[in-house]
């Protein structure tokens, strides 16, 4: 076991940070609680860690206590434990080089959270809850499996570090719609949503109500038609506080959707380059 000390600059109450460095041990998450349980019943290494490194392990699960700092890169890591929201104090949540393919809705509920690092996983979507981080000011996420990002993520009035290279959103600058003759079903099933026409258990099967109960509204706000399994898959820059944009995908019924004037006034607004650069590469 190495415990050494660092000052955290950052810190306003500018007070020393005690840290425990278990990496590069090759140790895997049993036998690293075991040795932080032998720590915590040590009288002479007072188990008030603020800052626990655990770089390059084989560390699959482990469950933690309360913490400011966890640095948890390089390990096996599939899965963000639901209950992540316990660690009410954390700071920074660095989880970067790992196999995780979910973040659950629980990261949003760590209010203090300056620093989220999810870099090089295997991540293809973000929960909305994200937008809930108000403190969070660095987000880095390049080197994932991303095609969008959540809507919310515009709410983050903080957030002055986004790295999102290595994902496919990225390369999908441009339109990239896919799209194919909509069923018999699906047109039927839009006709009837759009002319609201009446429909009874009874006139139908229930298959076909739970059908119509599944129609997706078309994000076009100047459009009123909905979609059920045809759609068309659209990638539009949208304004970061004022700041710079991010590509997010949108869902439309129609191609026409896309060439309205409520998304030319969108896409006619050039962002500066230097800005585009910093969100999207990092």
């Amino acid at each position: 076991m190495e415990c050494y000390y660092t000052s955290d600059s950052c810190d306003s109450d500018n007070r020393e940070q005690k840290t425990l460095d278990l990496s590069h041990r090759l140790l895997d998450g049993e036998a690293i609680t075991s040795e932080l349980d032998i720590i915590i019943n040590d009288k002479n290494c007072a188990a008030n860690f603020e800052t626990i490194l655990l770089y390059n392990n084989r560390i699959k699960v482990l469950e933690l206590s309360s913490l400011r700092y966890l640095y948890l890169g390089g390990n096996n890591i599939v899965n963000i434990p639901k209950d992540i929201w316990k660690l009410s104090s954390l700071r920074i949540l660095s989880i970067a080089g790992n196999k995780i393919t979910d973040v659950p809705e629980s990261v949003g509920a760590l209010k203090t959270l300056q620093a989220l690092v999810l870099s090089d996983n295997q991540i293809e979507q973000l929960p909305a809850s994200i937008a809930n981080l108000h403190q969070l000011r660095s987000l880095l996420i390049h080197k994932n499996k991303l095609k969008t990002l959540p809507t919310q993520i515009i709410k983050l009035k903080c957030l002055t570090e986004l790295s999102l290279r290595d994902n496919p959103l990225v390369v999908r600058f441009v339109s990239d719609m896919a799209i194919q003759p909509p069923s018999l079903l699906e047109l039927a099933g839009r006709t009837i949503k759009l002319h609201e026409v009446p429909v009874r258990p009874g006139d139908v099967p229930l298959t076909v109500i739970k059908y119509l109960q599944s129609a997706n509204c078309c994000v076009n706000p100047k459009c009123k038609g909905v979609f059920f399994d045809n759609h068309v898959e659209h990638i539009k820059f949208v304004d970061f506080c004022g700041r710079y944009r991010i590509p997010l995908l949108q869902y439309l019924c129609s191609s026409k959707c896309i060439t309205g004037s409520w998304e030319n006034r969108e896409t006619e607004r050039n962002p500066p380059t230097h800005m585009m650069q910093k969100v999207l590469l990092g």
